[in-house]
Order: structure tokens, then sequence, then C-alpha cells
């Protein structure tokens, strides 16, 4: 992760200003950065839990840092070509990645030729959010525990489908993994985000779903989506279940959307928008909405991001090497 900092631009703006003060390399003039609209890149489809919180994010810095911040989503391959996109982009401090886990901790251990390296292409910048998930079945499942749902899933293997957000998504992992604990069996049905997963559950086109919580809430509230489990209990959804609750202790699968920047970003940029970031969490409008969302913000810096992805990657790849899990 070190080498992403840009170590020689980074020591040259740490002695010359403050992150609160980055100066913008781009316009040569030491004009204040942003001095023109920022580009969040989402490696996922419009609607999902990643795009959500990049959109409301992007909001709150429109508005503290008087300049326009604008979501550009490029869904497909588990993120993949978002993530390609992003890390091949100017490290100038106007294009970051806003991903969920797969583009950045879960894809370098599941695709052997990934058009970019995680690790040495990016610096983080910062963690963000944490969303739990919660495990959904469309009304027509005859299910209403999950307990019910594995027996169904072991009774008659691969009948019952759910649909994720791909391979590489803990919205697939964490199915996976009950599977593995549970002997259990389902169809894994892979979409391009959980955006267009939504509407296939909600239409009875696959049976169940493990989204983040934010995005499944509406329709739980609607009667639309039947909750079963979630990892971590929420006033939103206070007589559902915890997965240890129901049966499935040591499960702790979440989904994060974090902050990334390409590899050389001058380190007074990324500084600044790191604490930038967690200012916008800490605003009142942000920070409710967050909360009536289930998100849940992580205000680590930089260097404490780098570490725990660092974990994270290697938690995750133990997992796919476990299970012998390979791309669809």
């Amino acid at each position: 992760m070190k080498r992403g900092f840009g170590a020689a631009v980074g020591i040259f703006l740490a002695l010359t200003g403050s992150p609160a003060q980055a100066q913008d390399p781009s316009t040569g003039s030491g004009q204040a950065w942003p001095a023109r609209p920022v580009k969040f890149i989402v490696p996922s489809s419009p609607g999902g839990g990643t795009d959500l919180y990049a959109r409301q994010l992007a909001q709150a810095l429109s508005e503290s840092l008087k300049q326009q911040f604008i979501v550009d989503n490029r869904p497909g391959a588990s993120g993949n070509i978002g993530a390609e996109a992003a890390a091949k982009s100017a490290p100038d401090g106007y294009t970051f990645l806003v991903s969920a886990n797969p583009a950045i901790a879960v894809n370098p251990s599941l695709y052997k030729n990934l058009a970019y390296d995680a690790e040495r292409d990016f610096v983080p910048v910062a963690r963000g959010v944490v969303a739990p998930l919660v495990i959904c079945v469309h009304p027509s499942v005859q299910a209403r525990t999950l307990a019910e749902l594995v027996t169904l899933g072991k009774r008659e293997p691969g009948k019952l489908s759910f649909g994720s957000a791909g391979t590489g998504s803990p919205t697939f992992l964490g199915i996976r993994m009950l599977e593995e604990v549970s002997g259990a069996k389902f169809l894994h049905v892979p979409f391009k985000g959980m955006g267009p997963v939504m509407p296939a559950l909600l239409g009875g086109q696959v049976n169940f779903a493990f989204p983040d919580a934010a995005i499944a809430i509406p329709h739980i509230k609607a009667g639309k989506l039947i909750p079963l489990a979630i990892i971590e209990r929420t006033d939103q959804l206070p007589k559902v279940p915890t997965l240890a609750e129901a049966g499935f202790p040591g499960l702790e699968i979440y989904s994060s959307f974090s902050v990334v920047a390409p590899a050389g970003t001058p380190a007074a940029i990324v500084q600044r928008m790191s604490a930038e970031i967690a200012r916008a969490m800490k605003s009142p409008g942000l920070a409710e909405k967050l909360q009536n969302e289930t998100l849940i913000p992580v205000f680590d810096t930089p260097e404490l991001f780098a570490a725990h992805l660092k974990k994270e990657r290697t938690a995750w790849d133990a997992v796919i090497r476990r299970n012998a899990i390979v791309p669809d």
C-alpha cells in the first residue's frame, strides 16, 4: 500500500502545506483543491447500496466544498470494470473509486488475470460505511425462518435460487458460507450489482437474496419481502433475529462501501479528502440518512484503512480457497 501514496509528491506537500490546504497539482497555480468537478466511479449499477452511499456522499461534499461531485456508474465483472477505469485514471485528485468489498478486497483472490492490482494501483482514502446484510425471501417461498430456508435447501438441493451482485460479492460469499456450515445447496444467479437483483427478487424471478439492509428495508416494511436474519440487529428491523440468534453464529458477513484513489494521488489531497468525508458523515443531514438506512460510518484514517484492507484481503482469500470458489 505504501508504494501507492506517491512518496515524493507526498513528502513535498507535507512540508509545504497541511491537508486542509491541499494544493491542486493540475492547475500549476497553487489553487486550492478542488478547483473543478470531482468524479466518483462506482463499479456497480444504480440503485444498489454502493450507489446510494456514493450519491449521498457526493451531495454532501458538493455542498461542503462548493464544488460538483459526479457519480459515474461502471457496472460489470463483479466491480472489475469500474475498478480498472479508476486505476487507469489520472492521479490528480479528481477521480476516486467508491466501491464495495469485491473490487478492492475480494477479487484479487478470485480472478487470476485482473487488469489492475488492487494493492499497487490504489491508495486507501476512507473506509466509509459498513452495511449489515439481511437475508430476505420472496413471500412465495415457504420459509419464515432461516432454519426453514436451510431445510428447504437440504431437502431439494439447488431448487431455490438466490440473486447476488456477483461471485466476488459478500452477497454471494455470505450464502456460500451458509451452505458450507449448513449443508444446504442453492442455485446462484449473478447480476451486475444489487440494483438489478432487487426487481428480480420482488418479482419472484429469484427466491431470495442477501442484500444490504439499506436497500431491503423499504421493501420489507412494505411487506414485499420477508426478512429471515440480519448480520447485526438494527432499530429499523428490531424483530429480525441476527444470524447467531437464528442458529448460525460465526457468519460475520458485512458489505462495506469505501473510497480509494488512483496510486500517485498527492498525499495532501488523500488526507484532505479523508477528513472531508469524515466531516460530511458527521454532519446532521448525512448522519441521519446513514442511520435511517442502517449504514454504519467508520472514521478510519487512510493508514488505518490500509491496515484493515490487508486483513480483509487475507480473510476473504481464506474463504475463497477453502470453498474452491471460482468466477461464474
